[in-house]
């Protein structure tokens, strides 16, 4: 069956749709509207047995775009005019729905399997955090004002599904002892603040610590797990952030203490998504997905700077965080990922925590490396700037929707570092479709030519090589691919068989 149906084609070329593209289907042409909606990533959504469920059909192009579907599961219904699918599914099950978007400019389906069962995060989880670009400087007008945003921008509709409150939000517990947030930030409760962002088809996440305090002195949850996920799913949350300020040292301790949220999560009545921030120390590569983690962070908190020059609590950057993930592909997968930390695009100097120890901010060239190369490590993309003002520069490399695909692959895979040659690295991964995304890192101080063979992908014969930044074809080649790469720059290829 045809994916792509284009409707009233003279009516559009008589508004002025420009130059089209042509699809030739054995003998059968079809002009395809370059201003038609494509649907984002991710094509595959998990959710536990009978928890409350919510997916947003984000799509590009131009004008109102109305939605249908086939084939969803009981229980599930979708919102024609917003994308958004809602409801409860009772029975687990891997469930293959059609969605259908459809503007004045085409129509276009594309195919969503939903699976209900034990695991969430089958693709890593995109978002925004406050913490980076606001720290402690939250309210709830910030948080409805950053969803709001996130709509305007195209970020929801790229795959930007999470909006997650970080530390310094809480007030005080009750005589018996269930947490409450801060009135003076949150007069309204988290709650209402809640139902606000799932009005926009976003989730909300939050934070806490496994230790009495935070690391910025409020209230962790320690002692209090139980009472804290039940808080946190009246709330209506769906993704907790676990710091590990404040606790012990050793890998026992954090095992244990993350086992017991876990748990406590999933005795709830929400599917809530569960990451780890205990840096990297303890190795959480190694047990945290045992734990019931989904993603857990595998680096101390990243600045805003291309090479902090040293690794450790106060100095990290892209390159730093890069080089903690050599060998670390074979602990990823769908619905438990390594977590290098948040994107820090459209900071450009101007964080709060991110500037700490004289990180002054990246080049655009530096912040789209970083997006490629998260993109090939299959890391969450959460985001940490001031949407509300988001630039063009930032917003080109933030909704690059092939670089979001290569992220949300759902075959899952993360990529190896297949060739190092000084300061020139290539980094590829494969594809469920069968071809390859290629990194091509150049980590010097002036451009290089860098060149992938296909001996060191193990492929051989024509292949086609896409410049995904570009979007453009750049040609059939027959042994490799050779290209120009700035400095500190990568060039992102997806490499297919002719």
């Amino acid at each position: 069956m045809r994916t792509i149906v284009i409707l009233a084609i003279i009516s559009v070329c008589l508004a002025g749709c420009g130059q089209v593209a042509v699809d030739q289907q054995g003998d059968e042409a079809v002009v395809v509207s370059p201003l038609a909606p494509v649907i984002s990533a991710p094509s595959v959504v998990g959710v536990y047995p009978g928890t409350p469920f919510l997916h947003t059909v984000g799509t590009t192009g131009a004008g109102s775009v109305s939605f249908s579907a086939v084939n969803l599961p009981d229980g599930l219904v979708i919102d024609s005019e917003s994308g958004m699918i809602t409801g409860v599914i009772d029975e687990a099950g891997e469930y293959t729905a059609t969605v259908t978007a459809t503007s004045f400019y085409g129509s276009t389906s594309s195919d969503l399997t939903i699976v209900v069962g034990d695991t969430l995060a089958l693709t890593p989880p995109m978002g925004w955090m406050t913490w980076n670009m606001f720290a402690g400087n939250i309210s709830e007008q910030l948080i409805m004002e950053i969803a709001d945003a996130m709509v305007a921008t195209g970020m929801r509709d790229a795959g930007y599904s999470y909006i997650v409150i970080d530390d310094l939000w809480q007030g005080k517990r009750n005589a018996n002892g269930y947490i409450g947030p801060d009135p003076k930030k949150f007069p309204n409760g988290i709650k209402v603040l809640a139902d606000y962002v799932h009005s926009k088809g976003l989730k909300l996440g939050i934070y806490s610590d496994a230790a009495p305090r935070t690391c910025a002195g409020a209230l962790g949850s320690l002692g209090y797990e139980d009472k804290d996920a039940d808080t946190y799913a009246d709330w209506g949350v769906d993704y907790l952030k676990y710091d590990y300020c404040g606790a012990p040292g050793d890998q026992e301790t954090a095992i244990k203490r993350y086992t017991v949220m876990a748990d406590a999560l999933k005795a709830t009545d929400r599917s809530i998504m569960f990451a780890a921030c205990e840096w990297g120390p303890r190795k959480p590569w190694l047990w945290a997905a045992d734990a019931g983690a989904n993603v857990w962070r595998t680096t101390w908190d990243i600045r805003d700077t291309w090479d902090h020059g040293q690794f450790d609590s106060g100095h990290n950057g892209i390159i730093n965080c890069l080089d903690r993930h050599i060998g670390l592909e074979q602990y990823v997968g769908p619905g438990r990922w390594n977590d290098p930390d948040m994107i820090i695009a459209g900071l450009n100097g101007k964080g709060g925590p991110s500037n700490a120890n004289g990180a002054k901010g990246c080049t655009d060239i530096e912040y789209r490396s970083q997006m490629s190369l998260w993109a090939l490590l299959a890391a969450p993309l959460i985001t940490s700037f001031d949407v509300r003002n988001a630039d063009e520069a930032t917003l080109e490399i933030l909704l690059n929707t092939e670089v979001i695909e290569i992220d949300q692959d759902p075959l899952g895979i993360a990529a190896s570092r297949i060739v190092k040659d000084g300061e020139l690295e290539t980094w590829a991964r494969p594809l469920a479709d069968g071809s390859k995304a290629v990194g091509l890192l150049n980590r010097d101080d002036k451009p290089r030519q860098m060149t992938v063979t296909w001996n060191q992908l193990n492929i051989e014969g024509n292949h086609t090589v896409r410049n995904v930044w570009t979007q453009k074809s750049e040609g059939v080649f027959e042994t490799g691919f050779t290209t120009q790469v700035p400095s500190h720059g990568v060039v992102l290829v997806k490499i297919s068989e002719k």
